[in-house]
C-alpha cells in the first residue's frame, strides 16, 4: 500500500514568500497598496488600480464567501486521499479578492456556494497551506 501522497507544495520567492509563510501566526496575508488601498492576489510587483509600486503584506480577516465549490473523488496522485473539496472563496476585504483554495474538516463535503468560511492553515515542511473551514 502506498503512503497518502500530497499535492507538491508551491515554489517559495521572493514575491510570494510572505503569503505561503504567513500562516505560521495563524495570520492570513495579503499585499495591498499603500498608495490606494487596493488588495491584490496573486502578488504583483505593481498595484492594478494605481500603478502604485509600494506593496506590502497585510492582516486580512480570514473570514470569506465560497463562490465555487467543486468536490473532486479523482485520486491524481497515488494514494491521494479522496474526496477533497477545491473552492474559491471572496474574502470580505475587497470585492473581487479571490483565492482558490482547499475547504477542509468534516463538513467539507457539503460545502455550498455563498457558505461563510474562515482560514485555517495546514503546515508542510516550511509552508502554511491557507485551507478553509465553515466559519
Amino acid at each position: 500500500m502506498h503512503a497518502a501522497a500530497a499535492p507538491p507544495l508551491p515554489e517559495l520567492d521572493a514575491a510570494n514568500r510572505f503569503f505561503w509563510t504567513s500562516g505560521a501566526d495563524g495570520v492570513l496575508r495579503i499585499l495591498r497598496c499603500a498608495d490606494c488601498g487596493h488588495w491584490l492576489h496573486p502578488p504583483a510587483p505593481v498595484c492594478p488600480q494605481c500603478l502604485g509600486e509600494d506593496l506590502r503584506p497585510q492582516a486580512v480577516s480570514g473570514l470569506a464567501t465560497i463562490e465555487a465549490v467543486t468536490v473532486n473523488h479523482q485520486a491524481w496522485l497515488p494514494g491521494l486521499p479522496v474526496p477533497y473539496v477545491i473552492a474559491i472563496v471572496a474574502l470580505d476585504e475587497q470585492a473581487g479578492l479571490r483565492l482558490t483554495t482547499n475547504i477542509v474538516g468534516p463538513a467539507a463535503a457539503s460545502a455550498s456556494i455563498g457558505q461563510r468560511v474562515r482560514v485555517a492553515f495546514e503546515n508542510r515542511e516550511d509552508v502554511w497551506l491557507p485551507v478553509f473551514v465553515p466559519a
